[in-house]
Order: C-alpha cells, then sequence, then structure tokens
C-alpha cells in the first residue's frame, strides 16, 4: 500500500480542524498539511445537523473565529449560514484545498523509533484503505458520535402509527405541514424546534421531564449596529464585540456559580417578563442551580411568542407509555402525535472512535488526563481538541490551535522529533473533564469516555478562557511535564510517570 507522508495530519474539517490548519500553517509556512473529513464537506456539526431551525447556540462574534470577522449584526446564526462561514474561512486560509472528503480514519499507532504517527484510513468513496505517515496528529473530531445519537427506548414506542425522528437523523422529505408534533427534549435542540415548526404544525408540544433554564437574547446586537452605522472597520468591530462578549460569558457564568439563589432569582424574573402570566412557570423552573446544566439561549424571545400565541405548549412530565395516537403521561394526560421527535441527547465518542495505540500499546483516554487542556498524558505527538462545555466551543479551539502551531514550531527549531506529556498518578482525578462542574445527561455518559480530570496544574481543566489563555499563549513550552525527545533515541525514562 502507497503510503501518504506529511508534517500534520488533521482529523476532522469542522470548526476546530479548520482552525487546527489555520494555525498550524500560519506558523509553519513550510509544514506539509493534510485534513482528514469523513463527510463530503467541511463544517462538521453545521453539515450534519438538518433539523428546522438549527443556529448556534452561543453568539456569533465568540463562536466564530477569532481570526476571521463574523460580518452579521444577528447575535445567533442559522446552521447553513455557519457551515458557509466556515467553508469560507477554510477557503481563505488555503485549507480547503488540503482536505480529503470520505476519508475515515480508522487505527493510529505511534512509533517512537520513527517518531511518526501510521494512520490507517478508510475511502468510504471506494471501500479503499489508505495508509499516511505523519509527524504530528491532530484530533479534531469533537466529542460525540455522528452516526448513533443517543435514543433510548420508550415503552410501547412500537404501538405508535405516526413517525418517529431524531434530530441527527432528520428526513430531507419529512412534512410537518398541519401535523401534530411532540419533541421529546428541554435542552437547546428541543428549544429550537418548538418556535421553527411552530407555524407550519397544527400545535407543537415540548415534552419535558424536568425544565432548562432559559434566556432571551435579542436577535441583532445593538453594538454591532453602531459600529457597523458608523463604518468601523470590520476586525476592530469584530475585535470589540468579541471582547465584550467574552467578558459578559465568563462574568455572567462566574455570577450564576457564586450567588446561585439570586442568579435563579434573576432568570426566573426574564422569563415571567417575557411569558406573561399565561404560562406556568413551572415549565421554566429547574430543580438544580443555574449552570449546573448548560444554559438555554432563544433569539428574540421566539420560544415564549409561540407558546403565547398559543400554537405550542410545554408538557413536564414523565412518560408512562407510547400509544398508537401519541404519548401517554405518568399524569394520566395523553399528549395526540403526528410526529415524535426524539431530542434526547448525543452519544459521546473522542476521535470519531479511531483505535489509538503507542508502539502497539492501546490507548484508554478515559484513563489519562490532558496536558494544558489540549495534550493527551503518555500520547507524543498530537493534540485533542476540546472546546467549552461553559462559553463558545471555539474560544477553545482557537487556543488549542494556536498552542499546537507553537509547538510544532518549538519542536522544528530545537531539533525536537517527539514531546510528550508524563504525568503521575497522582494528577489524575476519578471525574472526567466534563463530570465535575455539568450535569446534563451526556456530561454523566461522557464519564465513561472521556480523559479524567487533573488535581493541578498543568492538568486541571478550568473552562476558563483567560486562564487558559495565559496558560497556553504565555506560558512557557518547554516546562518540565512536556518531555522532547529525537526519534530513535535510548529511552531513559517511561512515556507514562509510575
Amino acid at each position: 500500500m502507497e503510503q501518504t507522508r506529511v508534517d500534520v495530519l488533521v482529523i476532522g474539517a469542522g470548526i476546530s480542524g479548520i482552525s487546527a490548519a489555520r494555525h498550524v500553517l500560519r506558523d509553519n509556512p513550510g509544514a506539509s498539511l493534510v485534513v482528514l473529513e469523513r463527510r463530503a464537506r467541511v463544517g462538521g456539526t453545521w453539515d450534519l445537523f438538518r433539523y428546522p431551525g438549527i443556529r448556534s447556540d452561543s453568539d456569533m462574534p465568540t463562536f466564530g473565529f477569532g481570526f476571521r470577522p463574523w460580518r452579521d449584526k444577528r447575535i445567533l446564526a442559522d446552521g447553513a449560514k455557519i457551515r458557509q462561514y466556515v467553508e469560507d474561512a477554510a477557503d481563505d486560509s488555503g485549507v480547503l484545498g488540503r482536505v480529503r472528503f470520505g476519508r475515515r480514519a480508522v487505527s493510529a499507532d505511534f512509533s517512537h523509533d520513527t517518531g511518526r504517527w501510521t494512520v490507517e484510513v478508510d475511502d468510504e468513496n471506494t471501500g479503499e484503505r489508505e495508509s499516511y505517515s505523519a509527524g504530528y496528529l491532530v484530533g479534531a473530531t469533537g466529542y460525540y458520535d455522528y452516526d448513533h445519537p443517543y435514543r433510548p427506548e420508550f415503552p410501547g414506542e412500537a404501538d405508535f402509527r405516526g413517525t418517529l425522528v431524531h434530530p441527527q437523523h432528520w428526513p430531507e422529505d419529512l412534512d410537518h405541514t398541519g401535523q401534530r408534533v411532540v419533541v421529546i427534549g428541554s435542552g437547546a435542540t428541543a428549544i429550537t424546534l418548538l418556535p421553527a415548526m411552530a407555524d407550519a404544525a397544527a400545535h407543537v408540544t415540548m415534552l419535558q421531564r424536568s425544565p432548562t433554564y432559559v434566556l432571551a437574547l435579542p436577535e441583532v446586537d445593538p453594538l454591532t449596529s453602531v459600529l457597523q452605522k458608523l463604518r468601523a472597520p470590520a476586525r476592530l468591530t469584530h475585535k470589540v464585540v468579541r471582547t465584550r462578549n467574552i467578558a459578559l460569558q465568563r462574568g455572567s457564568y462566574a455570577f450564576c456559580r457564586r450567588y446561585p439563589r439570586l442568579a435563579r432569582k434573576v432568570l426566573l424574573g426574564l422569563v415571567r417578563a417575557q411569558t406573561g402570566k399565561g404560562v406556568d412557570m413551572r415549565h421554566f423552573s429547574p430543580k438544580y442551580k443555574p449552570w449546573d446544566q448548560r444554559l438555554c439561549v432563544v433569539p428574540g424571545g421566539d420560544l415564549f411568542k409561540v407558546l403565547k400565541s398559543g400554537k405550542a405548549s410545554i408538557a413536564t412530565d414523565h412518560i408512562d407509555t407510547f400509544t398508537a395516537d401519541g404519548i401517554r403521561l405518568r399524569s394520566g394526560e395523553e399528549l395526540k402525535a403526528d410526529i415524535v421527535v426524539t431530542a434526547t441527547g448525543l452519544t459521546v465518542r473522542l476521535m470519531g472512535g479511531m483505535a489509538l495505540t503507542v508502539d502497539g500499546e492501546p490507548v484508554d483516554v478515559k484513563d489519562r488526563v490532558l496536558y494544558k487542556a489540549v495534550l493527551l498524558e503518555g500520547v507524543p505527538n498530537m493534540s485533542l481538541v476540546i472546546g467549552y462545555t461553559n462559553a463558545s466551543w471555539t474560544l477553545k479551539a482557537d487556543l488549542a490551535a494556536d498552542y499546537t502551531a507553537r509547538l510544532l514550531a518549538h519542536m522544528r527549531r530545537h531539533g525536537h522529533d517527539i514531546a510528550t506529556p508524563v504525568a503521575s498518578d497522582g494528577d489524575r482525578s476519578a471525574f472526567s473533564v466534563m463530570g465535575e462542574a455539568l450535569t446534563s445527561g451526556y456530561i454523566a455518559r461522557a464519564d465513561e469516555v472521556m480523559p479524567r480530570q487533573g488535581t493541578r496544574d498543568p492538568w486541571r481543566l478550568w473552562n476558563n478562557y483567560y486562564r487558559d489563555r495565559a496558560l497556553l499563549q504565555n506560558s512557557p513550552l518547554d516546562d518540565g511535564p512536556l518531555r522532547f525527545e529525537k526519534a530513535g533515541a535510548p529511552r531513559t525514562a517511561p512515556t507514562r510517570a509510575a
């Protein structure tokens, strides 16, 4: 089998992969780089999801790349525009031509003798197996399974005569016009679907076991509008608005965690102001504290508008069983439905399920910790991009990309072939990097997949942009826990510390 040899191999052409490739090429202009993408277009999540109303749940000035201004004054954006924005960024930065589509990475093995990764890849268009040799590997696939969403089995669902659909696999020909729709779930997807389907449907009901904290945002950012009217340069507008939004995100999160009772009172008060007295507040009053689960945002209060109009409603209850015509709840109420949407969440999976080995020895990611929230303990020459759970994903993806680019440039200047973070058992805790702060269902399920949380710097993941920026952009690259080696050199220390 002919092998393709590159300096850097990026797995995934979504937001994380395009950012990583762009930063690496910026700091290492002579590097050979290839991006492998299983889908037929760039965009990742924003190419996969096609359900009605699909949009960002973070503001676009921070969800967009730091290196490419988001020029629209609307705070949130629909999925198609985000995907196009990612493709334009890839094209303008010279990354798009380096993407090989229809490729699924099957396995990757690092050899200390050669200082390189051997990655086996399936071309899903032809069915042929390809091999790549890479000096450095970037895992930019996100952290969920693109093939299999989280889909619990419900009692009696085989008796249901209507249509069952999961948002991750939305049929292109599904017509909900005049249909009675029940959306099971209370997260960002369900809250998006409700107003998006309400106008055409006979009625839409969001069925939730427990409520979520919801915050309405303006559709248009006033500061962006003012700066655009003043004809401020796009990059200046982007920088000013992005800086403000990062501060607001961090400040509001810190406020909610420090003063949960006051934060709850404020959030519920804002909902009451939007809904009026016609909507039962128990549907918006979670039992948990603010930011124990991710806060959901709605543009222009669209969710509250359709509830007040009567086109949509919320039921807070548990499912007793599906019936032929809908869903019977534990309370005895029956929700009539022609279409049931199971917005029940994601299945967590890293690296697209690719098998990872070092010198032929399997790597169990859930037993490792992350170094500076980017490199995986004991795994040489690999970055693992995991975005924020309490802020815009891209803020962390950009920092990880910048750090990876700087590390590669440092290794080239100093003649290093291998860089490996080495931790001790005392550096890892029992819970995952996602399991300490948030309690969402997919977060809990991630405990079986995700790396462990560290007990101290540089192994502890803080989910704090300001702290991570200082750690990844300003701290020394050669700091002790990160070991540098020459390929094939006698090894004086184990890859993983005892």
